[in-house]
Parts: structure tokens; C-alpha cells; sequence
């Protein structure tokens, strides 16, 4: 195969990593750490286009990487329209649609900016996005939230869940559309789905208050009382969307976001700690085994994956709870850079078509 460079960008909320690969070979990895400090300047997160692009440049330069070897780059999808699984070529509708955030404000959202921007500086290269965390392939059944005013989205790790169901589907000798998997990403946000031949057919929406809380987010609230907060003169919009989203679970009892901090803790017997560990364990649990009823009990494999898996004794207390539904498979960490290389790998050689956002 002829070799293909390619430059993957993935923005965190506090971070951005890039990646150099000659097809899927990592040549050049950085991961560009961002302090509150450098962040509490901008007031939205597309406000920090132009201040991560130049970091992104100078180390590239430093590295002494050649921009115009580069022949794709492809970003981190961001919170678009809902759309399917699969690579999208950067279009002009999807610029606009990231810069207003229209489902709202996340660092992905700037994967595909910046990807494009450097992309047009560079003869011959475009750029493309993956698997965003607004791919959707729920089933109709699972949209209906209990209200009319309501609608259940899907908002998840999908390039992460879509890349391990594949590698896991590999080791095995099977197609990823072969299986039935329930695969939990744990990371600052924690996600559970429910796939189904391929299709994610369900999954709790881990940026918007549904789920297991995390080490930032609340997960699922009881309603009535997030209600009550939001009219008793306490709290303004904002307030409650840090609640939900930034300053919920991990952030909120401890004032870190840091679950390996935790995790010592819970070692050192902070009983606070162990509890509070235990119950984000049990929730996790539970919703594997909500998504196993979904699958209907045919589950070929439940999967952990992301940073959270190398906790053994979450991973302990979860496996006590749903190994009786089937295999408990760990894949500790993510290479969402590796999988944003494959996925991009695959159109430019003609396995993939890469689709149109409209």
C-alpha cells in the first residue's frame, strides 16, 4: 500500500492531542495541555480555535514535520446535526453548524475547524471528521423520552465505542456487524450502548444528564428536584448547566475531576471516597444491564473501555454485577487517535465513502 500521511487533531476540554501517521503507523504523538488559566479567557469553546491551532503548528514545526507532506487531515467530530456512523469530508455547512455549536458547546467541535483550516494551507490534502458524538442509529422506540417536550438524543464516545467494537470483533475472527455488544466508555464523560449488528440502537446521552455520573457530569438527576433549583432563586441557566455538565459527579463531592485521585483514596480507606466510587460503579452496572433488556439478552460480549478501565476495583464491582449477562471484555484507555487514522485511511483507499453533512 502506498504509504498515506495523515494528521489527526483531537481537542479535550483541557487538552489537544495530535498525531503524525504513515497509514496506521504513529510517527509523531503530542499531547498539548491546557491550564484553566489559559482557558478562562475565552468565553466560548470555538473562541479557542486560533489560540490551539498555533500551538498546534509550532509543535509540528518543532518536530520537524514537513506540512506538506501531509495528505489528510481529519478532526475530532464535534456536536453537529445528528447524522450516521461513518467519515464526513469538512463541508461548508459543517463549518458553520460547529462554530454555532447548535448542539451545543464542545471541545470536539473544534476538531473539525482547525482540521479544515490547516488542510487549506496544504496542496492537495482535505479534511474530515469521524464517527462524531452526534451519531445517531437509535431505534424509534428509544427517542420517546415520556413527553412530547421531550426527545431522547444520542450523544456519545462514538468513535471510541465504533473503534473498540471493531478491534474486538478482530480478536476474535468476527465482523463488528456480527455482534451484539453492550461497550461502556468510562472517561470525564461515561457512556453505555447497546450494538446492535453495528448500529448503536441505544445509548444514554452522556454530554446532557442521562447515565452513570462521572467524573464531571451528573448523570441522571431525580427531576423533580433539579427542577425545584432551577426556580427557587438559587441557581441561574448557567449554574444548572454546570451542574449537569462540568461540575457534576467526581467534580462535585471531591472538587476534582481527577478519578485516579479517587481511586487512592478509596485505597487509603477514605470512606467517603469508597462510597462514592462504589456508587458510580453501581451505576455503570446498572445501565449495562438496562442496555442488556435492549439486546434482549443476546449479548455476545459486555466491553470497558477508556481511562476509568484501568481502575480494577471499579471494574471488579461492575463485573460482579453483570458478568452473568455475558463475557466481560476490558480494553483499558482509548487510541482515538489510531481510530481517527483507520477510519480516514479507509476512504482514502477506496474502502469507504466518505458521506455529505447536509
Amino acid at each position: 500500500m502506498k504509504e498515506i500521511r495523515i494528521l489527526a487533531i483531537n481537542p479535550g476540554s483541557t487538552s489537544t492531542k495530535i498525531a503524525i501517521f504513515n497509514n496506521t503507523k504513529s510517527a509523531f504523538l503530542k499531547n498539548i495541555r491546557h491550564t484553566s488559566d489559559d482557558l478562562k479567557a475565552f468565553t466560548h469553546i470555538t473562541d479557542q480555535y486560533e489560540f490551539r491551532k498555533k500551538f498546534i503548528m509550532e509543535e509540528l514545526k518543532n518536530a520537524g514535520i514537513d506540512i506538506e507532506s501531509i495528505n489528510a487531515v481529519i478532526g475530532r467530530g464535534g456536536a453537529l446535526n445528528p447524522i450516521e456512523s461513518g467519515v464526513y469530508e469538512v463541508n461548508q455547512k459543517m463549518l458553520e453548524d460547529l462554530k454555532k455549536g447548535i448542539m451545543g458547546e464542545h471541545a470536539s467541535n473544534l476538531g473539525g475547524l482547525i482540521a479544515h483550516d490547516i488542510a487549506c494551507s496544504i496542496p492537495n490534502a482535505r479534511a474530515y471528521i469521524a464517527d462524531p458524538i452526534v451519531v445517531d442509529e437509535l431505534q424509534d422506540v428509544a427517542r420517546i423520552a415520556g413527553h412530547p417536550l421531550f426527545e431522547r438524543r444520542s450523544i456519545f464516545h462514538a468513535l471510541n465505542h465504533k473503534a473498540i467494537g471493531r478491534i474486538h470483533a478482530d480478536s476474535i475472527n468476527k465482523k463488528y456487524d456480527e455482534l451484539n455488544l453492550i461497550i461502556a466508555h468510562l472517561g470525564g464523560g461515561i457512556s453505555v450502548g447497546a450494538h446492535s449488528k453495528g448500529r448503536v440502537i441505544d445509548v444514554n446521552n452522556a454530554l446532557d444528564g442521562e447515565g452513570p455520573y462521572s467524573p464531571e457530569r451528573s448523570g441522571t438527576l431525580p427531576a423533580g428536584h433539579l427542577a425545584r433549583i432551577c426556580f427557587d432563586g438559587s441557581y441561574c441557566y448557567e449554574d444548572v448547566k454546570k451542574i449537569i455538565t462540568g461540575e457534576g459527579g467526581l467534580m462535585a463531592y471531591f472538587n476534582t475531576n481527577n478519578a485516579y485521585e479517587i481511586e487512592l483514596r478509596a485505597k487509603d480507606g477514605d470512606p467517603k471516597a469508597v462510597l462514592i466510587q462504589n456508587a458510580m460503579s453501581y451505576q455503570i452496572g446498572k445501565e449495562i444491564g438496562a442496555m442488556a433488556a435492549v439486546l434482549k439478552g443476546s449479548v455476545d460480549a459486555i466491553i470497558l473501555t477508556g481511562g476509568i478501565a484501568h481502575n480494577t476495583t471499579l471494574v471488579s464491582y461492575v463485573k460482579d454485577m453483570v458478568s452473568y449477562i455475558a463475557p466481560v471484555v476490558i480494553y483499558p484507555g482509548e487510541d482515538e487517535m489510531k481510530a481517527l487514522a483507520m477510519n480516514v485511511l479507509m476512504v482514502l483507499t477506496g474502502k469507504m465513502k466518505a458521506g455529505k453533512y447536509n
